[in-house]
């Protein structure tokens, strides 16, 4: 059997880092076709020099001239391109079986939906592409016989949960309702208070978790466990209301179903994002991941408990902006992405990231979301207005 050939988008993420950890325990199931990063073109270069890919693609044209100079010393053949349509090249090739869709935040949108145009199998961590497009992703995916296989842990866990046969269908599979669980973050016990006055170096050590700065950002304020919860919408076909927020400090358990006879059934796993990596990777099939299994005894406690709704109100913008529907979901993340970079900056407090979202919620309509062009506009005005809003210029 031939290996399975990929493109990783976020190489040098991560999530991309994790996914070529699984890949390099298994040199012959999986080839790499194209590596990609969008600053870190000396990370990049590294992989290279391990991975020989046919393609590595950088942001801009200065990053590729330093890459290639780079490569070129290394006598690698790896061709050097840049910026979003050579993203959505790699992303779209007939050479390409799978792509790890890993690029944080909406500037993964495009070459994730190139991916699902060209009936590609999508590993998607980007869970942008759902926020701020879903319906137009799940019907190109659905149109060009894609196939997508969540790895965010919480996704995934629900998708290895539900029956292997589901197709969307809630009364024939009888499922009930979706349960998404979530850490709770660094700030779990911190009064609202003392929220005023967290750092960003507090917010972005995760308690569980290793992931970049964005991201933990999110877990912190919650927002994280919101735009999952429009993503799970998208992805299982699932009523909002259907689908529970719970907090877990210990996560180990990474999600969970709940059936119409009350059966309740959920992934557990030590909280590595191999483990995912790997379910996707070798789906229909399992691989080692390289992450040991789970420690029952040393474990010793499972706590659950709802989310404190008035300290962390960022998932209830979430179920507002995916009731609104249209380009709302989509608004809704472009004014985070932007009061998130405001925080990091140390232009707002932590409790302003909330404020400005909402402001910007408020003073937006929701509009169609049946074209990309359209929600690239709700987008960029949102930004201008978050930007307004934190006293930044858009990014």
């Amino acid at each position: 059997m031939p290996p399975q050939t990929l493109t990783i988008l976020g190489s040098t993420g991560s999530i991309g880092q994790s996914a070529l950890a699984v890949i390099r325990l298994h040199p012959e199931r999986y080839r790499i076709f194209a590596l990609s990063a969008h600053r870190q073109w000396k990370g990049l270069c590294e992989q290279c020099r391990e991975f020989q890919p046919e393609y590595a693609v950088v942001g801009d044209a200065k990053d590729a001239a330093c890459l290639r100079n780079d490569l070129r010393d290394s006598n690698l053949k790896t061709e050097v391109l840049y910026g979003p349509e050579a993203l959505c090249q790699v992303a779209a090739d007939r050479g390409v079986d799978t792509v790890v869709a890993a690029i944080v935040g909406a500037a993964g949108l495009s070459s994730a939906l190139a991916a699902a145009m060209a009936g590609k199998r999508i590993l998607l961590a980007n869970k942008e592409s759902l926020v701020m497009a879903g319906a137009l992703f799940m019907q190109t995916a659905k149109k060009n016989g894609a196939v997508i296989l969540p790895i965010d842990s919480e996704h995934n866990a629900i998708f290895q949960s539900l029956p292997r046969d589901f197709s969307g269908d809630w009364t024939q599979s009888g499922v009930h309702k979706l349960w998404l669980t979530a850490s709770g973050g660094p700030f779990l016990d911190f009064s609202a208070e003392a929220l005023t006055r967290v750092t960003p170096e507090q917010a972005v050590k995760h308690p569980r978790w290793s992931m970049g700065q964005k991201i933990s950002v999110d877990s912190a304020t919650l927002m994280n466990k919101g735009l999952e919860v429009i993503e799970a919408h998208w992805l299982f076909n699932a009523p909002p209301e259907s689908i529970e927020v719970v907090v877990h400090p210990q996560s180990l358990v990474h999600s969970l179903v709940e059936y119409v006879d009350g059966s309740m059934l959920a992934q557990l796993g030590n909280p590595d994002m191999r483990v995912p990596i790997a379910h996707a990777l070798a789906w229909p099939e399992r691989v080692t991941s390289g992450v040991s299994g789970l420690d029952l005894f040393q474990a010793a406690r499972l706590d659950f408990f709802p989310p404190d709704t008035a300290r962390f109100p960022c998932p209830g913008l979430a179920y507002a902006a995916l009731a609104a529907g249209g380009t709302a979901p989509a608004i809704l993340n472009a004014a985070n992405e932007v009061a998130v970079a405001a925080f990091l900056e140390r232009r707002i407090a932590f409790s302003d990231i909330f404020r400005c979202i909402d402001a910007v919620l408020n003073a937006m309509s929701a509009m169609p979301a049946d074209t990309l062009e359209a929600i690239q506009s709700a987008d960029a005005t949102a930004r201008r207005l978050c930007a307004a809003q934190s006293g930044v210029l858009p990014s």
